[in-house]
Formats: C-alpha cells, sequence, structure tokens
C-alpha cells in the first residue's frame, strides 16, 4: 500500500509539473509576437568613391557576414564543441534538458544550466537576452527555440548563431559575430581563416574572457584542442589533422581596423552630421545608438582627390613649428556637398577641427553680406553707389563714441563707387554703407546666406567685427549662395545612409531657399571677380587664370587671414592664423597668406573646369543707393595730404604725418575665448586651441581689415 501511495504521489505530481509547464509555454510569446534583440552593427563610413573612411566607434563591435564566407571549418567547429547532434535532433536536446533540470534542483532551483541546443543559444541571444536564467525562462526558451526551426533552416540558425553570439572583448570593444571577432583577434576577414584560427574561436563564445588568447593564451591553446578533438569525435577532421592544427601558434594579431579612421576631421563632421539628423536635441557627447550602432553604410560626399589637394595646398604653406595654422573647406555650390575639409594641425595631437569648429573674426570677407544687401535690399548698383574714403575719427557715429575706422594702409582715395571700395577692400567705405544699409538688414542677409554665427546688430560687423567668430565652413557656404545663382543650401557631408533591412534615407539634397535672383547674383559676381583680376584688388594672388570670385579678410593687427572665394563648382574658404591666441602674424593679410592657399587648391581641384557663368535671362537694374553717409563731401579726409575734388575723384593717397587722431588701443578686437563645442565622441586629446571659439566683444573697434 505504501508503494501504491508512493507511485500514485509521483504520478500526481509529474502531472500537476506538467501542467505547470504547459501553463507556462502556453502563456508565453509567440515567436511572431516577439522582435529580435540583434547585437547593433558597426556603422561604417565610405567617401564619395565608395572606399572606406572607418568605422563609427562604438564599444560593440559587429559585422555580419553572408554564410557562404564562413568557412567550413569554423561551423564545423562550433557544432563539434557546442551542439554535437544538432543537424540530427530538433530544437531541444531532452537528454540535455533532463540533465539540466536535475542540476536546477541540486542548485536549489535559482538557475539553470546548460542543456541549451545553439537554436535554443539563439533563441535566448535574439529573444530572452534579459531573461532571469530559471526554469521558467528555460520553458519559455524550448518553445521559442521550436518555433524557429519550424520558421528557418538548419544552416540559416548556425549562420544566424554565428553572427550573434559575443566572442570576448579586446580594448573594451567587444566582438559580437565570427565577421568582427576574425578581425580583432586575427587581423583578417572570417572567411581566410584556417583549421587552427577556426577551432580557436569556435572554443571562445563559452567563457569568451576565459579563453582570450590576449589575455590567457595557455588556455585558450587548451580550450583550441578541445575543440579540434570534439571535431575528431564528430568526424569532421582527422586526427592527423588535428594534431597539426594544434602545433601551429594561435596565430593572433590586433586589429584597428574598427579604430582607425582616413580623414579624421572630415569624419568627425561627418559623425556630427548623423547625431544632428538622427538623435536631434542630444548632447553630442552623448551615444546616438542608431548611429554608432546601427548597422549602417554611410556614403558620404568627401572628395578624396579634393581632399588630398586641399591638405596638399595648406601644408605647402603653413602648419609647422612656429608657423601658422591653416584650414580649408569646399564646397559644390550646386548641391551644398562638402567635397574637402583640411587642416595644418595633427589629429593625434588636437581633435579639434579649424575648418569646422574654429570661429575667428573674418575680417573683411564679411563685406560682401553688405554689398549683398545694397543689391537685393535696395536695388543699389555698387557702380553708381558712391561714398567718401576717408578716416572716421571717434564720434562719427552717434552712439559709438569710440568706434574709429581706418584703412590698412591708413591712406584714402576720396570719393569711391562701392565696386571700387570692395576691389581695395575700404573700411572706411563699408563701415559707413553698412550704418545706412541697416545692420539688421546686414545680419539678415548674411544669415539667409548661411552664416550661423549669432550677430548682434554692432555697426563694425561689416568689416568683421563680430562678438563671435565664424568657422571657414560658414563662409563657404554663405558665398555658394552667391556661386549658385542666389539659392542657399545647406551644406551636407553625407550623401545617403543605408539601413540593414535595406531602408535608405537621404541626406544629399538638402532643401534649398532662393536668397537672391541670378540677376542679382550675378551682379555681385561681376563685381567680386574684380578683386582677383583687378590690378589693384586684394585678391590678386588668388587669380588662377579661370573665371573666379572672392574676398579677402584681414582681422585686426593681422591676427586673422582670409580668402574666401568660388566658381560656377566650387566655393571655398581658407582661414590662416594661430590657433592657441590672437598673435599678429608677418605680412598677415588674407591676399598673402589664404589667396596662395586657395590658388593652388582650385587650380588643382578644378580638374580643368575654366568655365564661366552665364548671364541671366534677364538683366538687374540697379539705381544709386544713397543714405546720410553717401555721396561725395567734396573733401578728403586721409591720413596725409592726400586731395580729393567734390565730383569724387580724388585719389587721396598723398604722404604725410600719421593722423593725430589715430590711436591703435581704440581698435577693438573682441577677444577669443575657449570654444564653446561640442566634441565628438570618441575624440580625445589636447582641448581644444584657446585661440578659438566666442568671446565679449566691445563696442566695435576700427579694424584694420582688408
Amino acid at each position: 500500500m505504501t508503494v501504491l501511495i508512493g507511485v500514485s504521489t509521483l504520478v500526481l505530481g509529474g502531472l500537476a509539473i506538467a501542467g505547470w509547464v504547459a501553463a507556462v509555454a502556453d502563456s508565453a510569446p509567440n515567436l511572431n509576437q516577439r522582435s529580435p534583440e540583434v547585437p547593433g552593427g558597426n556603422s561604417q563610413v565610405f567617401a564619395s568613391d565608395g572606399s572606406s573612411l572607418g568605422f563609427i566607434h562604438s564599444t560593440l563591435l559587429r559585422t555580419p557576414v553572408p554564410g557562404t564566407q564562413i568557412p567550413t571549418a569554423l561551423k564545423h567547429a562550433t557544432v563539434a564543441i557546442e551542439d554535437r547532434r544538432f543537424f540530427q535532433h530538433g530544437a531541444l536536446d531532452y537528454q540535455g534538458i533532463l540533465r539540466a533540470a536535475v542540476r536546477d534542483v541540486f542548485n536549489g532551483g535559482s538557475t539553470l544550466q546548460g542543456a541549451s541546443t545553439l537554436t535554443m543559444q539563439l533563441a535566448n541571444q535574439l529573444y530572452l537576452p534579459h531573461h532571469q536564467r530559471d526554469l521558467r525562462y528555460k520553458i519559455i526558451q524550448a518553445k521559442l527555440a521550436q518555433q524557429l526551426e519550424k520558421a528557418h533552416s538548419k544552416d540559416w540558425i548556425l549562420d544566424q548563431y554565428l553572427n550573434d553570439v559575443p566572442y570576448g572583448t579586446v580594448g573594451g570593444q567587444t566582438a559580437y559575430g565570427v565577421g568582427a571577432a576574425s578581425q580583432i583577434f586575427f587581423d583578417k576577414p572570417v572567411s581566410q581563416l584556417d583549421l587552427a584560427q577556426s577551432a580557436l574561436l569556435a572554443g571562445m563564445p563559452q567563457a569568451p574572457s576565459e579563453y582570450n588568447p590576449f589575455i590567457t593564451s595557455k588556455l585558450a591553446t587548451k580550450r583550441r584542442s578541445d575543440v579540434l578533438q570534439a571535431m575528431v569525435k564528430s568526424g569532421y577532421i582527422t586526427q592527423s589533422q588535428a594534431d597539426v592544427a594544434s602545433k601551429e601558434p594561435l596565430g593572433i594579431k590586433r586589429n584597428a581596423a574598427y579604430e582607425e579612421r582616413r580623414q579624421p576631421y572630415a569624419f568627425d563632421y561627418v559623425v556630427q552630421q548623423l547625431h544632428e539628423r538622427f538623435c536631434p536635441g542630444r548632447p553630442f557627447t552623448a551615444s546616438c545608438p542608431k548611429v554608432d550602432q546601427g548597422g549602417l553604410k554611410i556614403h558620404t560626399t568627401i572628395n578624396l582627390q579634393d581632399q588630398q589637394q586641399a591638405q596638399s595646398a595648406v601644408l605647402s604653406h603653413e602648419g609647422g613649428s612656429g608657423n601658422p595654422a591653416a584650414a580649408l573647406v569646399s564646397i559644390d555650390p550646386t548641391n551644398g556637398h562638402v567635397l574637402a575639409i583640411a587642416n595644418t594641425s595633427d589629429y593625434s595631437q588636437s581633435s579639434f577641427d579649424y575648418a569646422t569648429e574654429g570661429q575667428r573674426q573674418p575680417g573683411s570677407s564679411f563685406k560682401v553680406y553688405a554689398l549683398m544687401t545694397l543689391i537685393h535690399d535696395y536695388d543699389g548698383d555698387p557702380n553708381q553707389t558712391f561714398y567718401n574714403s576717408h578716416f572716421l575719427a571717434q564720434g562719427w557715429l552717434p552712439g559709438y563714441p569710440t568706434y574709429s575706422v581706418h584703412t590698412a594702409e591708413q591712406t584714402y582715395q576720396g570719393n569711391i563707387d562701392v565696386t571700387h571700395a570692395t576691389i581695395v577692400s575700404d573700411n572706411t567705405v563699408f563701415a559707413q554703407l553698412g550704418v545706412d544699409l541697416g545692420m539688421n538688414k546686414v545680419d539678415a542677409t548674411a544669415h539667409a546666406m548661411g552664416i550661423t554665427t549669432k550677430l548682434d546688430g554692432n555697426p563694425a560687423e561689416v568689416i568683421g567685427g563680430l562678438t563671435q567668430g565664424v568657422t571657414p565652413l560658414e563662409m563657404a557656404d554663405a558665398y555658394a549662395t552667391i556661386a549658385n545663382g542666389g539659392w542657399h543650401i545647406p551644406p551636407t557631408a553625407v550623401d545617403k545612409v543605408a539601413f540593414p533591412d535595406g531602408s535608405v534615407v537621404n541626406m544629399g539634397t538638402p532643401p534649398k531657399k532662393q536668397v537672391f535672383s541670378s540677376a542679382e547674383a550675378y551682379e555681385a559676381i561681376s563685381v567680386l571677380k574684380q578683386v582677383i583680376t583687378n590690378s589693384g584688388g586684394t585678391g590678386t594672388a588668388a587669380n588662377y587664370g579661370c573665371p573666379a570670385a572672392g574676398k579677402t579678410g584681414t582681422a585686426e593687427n593681422l591676427e586673422n587671414a582670409w580668402f574666401v572665394g568660388f566658381t560656377p563648382q566650387l566655393s571655398t574658404a581658407v582661414w590662416v592664423g594661430f590657433p592657441n591666441a590672437n598673435t599678429p602674424m608677418d605680412n598677415g593679410f588674407g591676399g598673402t597668406l589664404a589667396a596662395p592657399i586657395w590658388h593652388d587648391y582650385m587650380s588643382s581641384a578644378s580638374n580643368g573646369y575654366c568655365g564661366d557663368w552665364s548671364q541671366p535671362s534677364s538683366q538687374w537694374q540697379g539705381t544709386a543707393f544713397t543714405g546720410p553717409h553717401s555721396g561725395g563731401s567734396g573733401q578728403n579726409a586721409g591720413n596725409g595730404n592726400g586731395n580729393g575734388n567734390g565730383n569724387g575723384t580724388g585719389n587721396g593717397t598723398g604722404g604725410g604725418a600719421v593722423n593725430p587722431y589715430y590711436n591703435p588701443q581704440l581698435y577693438s578686437q573682441p577677444p577669443q575665448g575657449p570654444p564653446q563645442v561640442r566634441v565628438p565622441t570618441p575624440r580625445t586629446g589636447v582641448a581644444p586651441p584657446t585661440g578659438f571659439g566666442t568671446g565679449r566683444g566691445g563696442g566695435g573697434g576700427g579694424k584694420k581689415t582688408r
């Protein structure tokens, strides 16, 4: 009777357990109700020619590869050591489950060990990575594994497993899948692994840290031997093959493929644009998983040939010990594509990018925004609008008692038109013009053309006295608005982004907005051409024999030199200066230091193109603009004995003593404090140079600019 009661109890207990198992399985979600948690993949960046620029930094490394690229030896080694009867049994190994259940009982039911087939491991990896490891978990895992086997072939399951399982961590980066693991452990594609290397890799998922060959080579070697013997037992290789493979060195080699990046400054700008697009509002230093671990294929607009020519141009003139630094940005004005970003700096020493992050005073290159305001807002003809070129002493402008303005040479030309004032870069004419136009209008024009820096209406802005500087990228973008006939197209370094699911996001055709008519742009081009071609122009050093237009810029005390110019195909900005402070440069005019760099780059990057702008279908008709300060005064207020007459033909270039009202201490250069910029992860190294960034400007002093 006692035996019968015991048997009955066991039967009833078994039925109760079976009922509980069935209830758990029934209540568990089905495969089609869950989304797989596939480990993120590394996002790769490509140049415009399709060549790789590198991978976006991530602590997770994963490069999925098709099963056809995974060596048969690696597949066999994995099956032999992880699930020897994988191709014979179904989704579950019932003997293994029973053994694991017994262990669970003796362990107090807190965890469950072993018993997992490759299919069950894949189900766990994809659908249950964060689930508590208990008997309930095992039941759910078994259910999902069975559904996986019904939905997919054994080969698909094995390939998916090999692409998702973690293989270990090197340098803080964990490799998921054989594609990444082969690279970080052997420095080669997985398709090139031999038998010994395949066996080493196959043995790692069970204990990635314990069997990491860079950490414990002896344990890794023993584990490799165990895998080879498992392959012999499974009939995949002979004992002789296993013996030969066991004697081979581990063959491990550190790989930097996931760390190295070509053109790192351009690369960082690409990452910045991706973060702004896919993680808007999030601090740039924060992670953006969709980008960093999204497995994206990012096709950029960066032209490696232009990039090389830009780098060569800046380095051939500047850089090196004791010399100023230089930066260049070049944009295709027809579509806003950023083609080249170059610096004389060394990225290994500083990741701060002068070209896209360096905010410096633009000097007279900012006068172009007043020229465009004159043409567009007032239909003012630069050839018919006259101002008197003369020293503007303190008090000339009510409300700005210390604001005085002089020319770079401190010589003056009497009454001249705005076209000529642009060619010779006369500060005094543009200071008066800016006030008459209204600095709010000039600032609005600058912003509409592409300047993103905050402007505050300071009258000194028209000749480069900004509270906060501008970057070469901003200037190249803004000038491109003239080059393409009046349309502003936001700059983009990203053409398109391909996602793992096959979808594509197009970023290469940003929305454009018309700022000027083609006739207005053509009028400005005709003026700016003469800066380069006129013998008295400040930008003659930029002339490479083809139609081009542009403007020089030199900040106070020769501390920043600029040349920004364009052709129908390229808009390029060049800056030269000392990066860590506003330090005067020898002969540091924009036409002397920046224009030659622009010349060298444009003459090579144009690739033989020497075309001119087509005349617009309708001709622009302007009239003389008049304002409180415009027109001839009948006298020359130059710094010496220069003479002028009432009809504006005086040359004002006579010699004489320096004007007694000139006081260099009254010329305000807004100081440049530390840059307030976002540094992309994982950029490290020297802090951004202190000479860049925002600063608190004074009331706007006279500028020694050209």
